[in-house]
């Protein structure tokens, strides 16, 4: 038909012929377009939400995957990939040596403490998108939107502490309270993002008064030194001091068991006596009075023995020698 077309008209053979090869090739083309338009490639890192006349219609997976050309349009999310948003500064240039630059990011830094005290606190905000669908359509301008949320729950959090909170000990609380804070907004939006980490980079007082805060802060940490070593030093004396407190306690209670012992075997001993005594006072006392001078002379020096009136003087100066001699032989 395309044919006769053609040769009704009034037009040279070469004219009729070229108009045939051009028809042909314009229908090869198109249907090489629709071909190339019918297959994508989805990264494995990715997610590919597909819209048909601006509607949701599926979510297809990683790999090559079809579509109808013209009708059905293509999202690709990086679902896998973690991303991130930087505050207080950017990211000129990664690598080893990365570079970075504050220039118009002073506004989103710069807070307000609980103390009415400036802070200028620098923090990044690492996320991946766990919903696709919720990420493209729940929520418009979902980056824009994190990034709203980020700074506006960092601004109530630094509200709620005080200046020193926030540049000394309460850093790691913040970015805690911080992730769960976004986290938890996020998911009421249903923007479809889950906050894996959140960083506090670095956490300054404005520059007009840098120096007066980093004298602060060597004073508390000089104080914070000396109340180390006090109580290194209160470790090493007061164990020490319990434990000769405890020596001095149990030798005492020692002693006093020793004592105490001793004291009833002397009362033991005594009831012995004082029943023999009974029995018979008389040699008992002599046998007391004999065996208490066996113990008394060993222990003198020189002895000399006289009567009662003095008169009559003995001396036994052999004495002490004999008892030596005695004793060793006993021995």
């Amino acid at each position: 038909m395309a044919n006769n077309q053609f040769d009704n008209l009034n037009l040279p053979p070469e004219i009729k012929k070229i108009l045939k090869n051009a028809r042909s090739i314009i229908a090869i083309l198109f249907l090489v377009i629709v071909l190339w338009s019918s297959f994508f490639q989805i990264g494995p890192e990715e997610l590919g939400v597909i819209l048909r006349f601006g509607k949701y219609t599926r979510t297809v997976e990683s790999g090559l995957n079809m579509k109808v050309p013209f009708i059905e349009q293509i999202f690709k999310v990086p679902v896998e990939r973690q991303q991130k948003l930087e505050f207080g500064f950017r990211t000129v240039k990664a690598g080893i040596k990365s570079e970075y630059t504050r220039s118009g990011t002073r506004d989103e830094s710069l807070m307000l403490t609980g103390d009415l005290n400036l802070a200028d606190v620098e923090w990044v905000v690492q996320y991946r998108i766990d919903n696709a669908y919720n990420f493209l359509f729940k929520v418009r301008n979902p980056e824009t939107t994190l990034r709203d949320i980020s700074e506006a729950a960092m601004r109530q959090i630094v509200g709620d502490r005080t200046v020193n909170e926030v540049l000394t000990v309460g850093r790691t609380e913040i970015a805690s309270k911080l992730e769960e804070l976004i986290q938890s907004i996020c998911r009421d939006y249903h923007m479809g993002v889950k906050i894996d980490q959140v960083v506090l980079q670095d956490v300054n007082p404005p520059d007009p008064v840098k120096a007066a805060f980093n004298a602060v802060n060597e004073a508390q940490q000089e104080k914070e030194t000396l109340i180390n070593q006090a109580k290194s030093e209160y470790n090493k004396v007061i164990p020490k001091a319990s434990g000769q407190a405890q020596e001095t306690i149990q030798k005492a209670e020692g002693y006093a068991t020793e004592r105490v012992n001793m004291a009833k075997g002397e009362v033991a001993r005594f009831n012995q006596l004082y029943t023999e005594y009974v029995k018979a006072p008389e040699v008992t006392k002599r046998r007391i009075y004999l065996e208490t001078m066996s113990t008394v002379i060993p222990k003198l020096g020189n002895k000399i023995i006289t009567d009662q009136k003095g008169n009559s003087v003995l001396p036994l100066l052999q004495m002490q020698l004999t008892d030596k001699k005695s004793t060793s032989n006993e021995n």
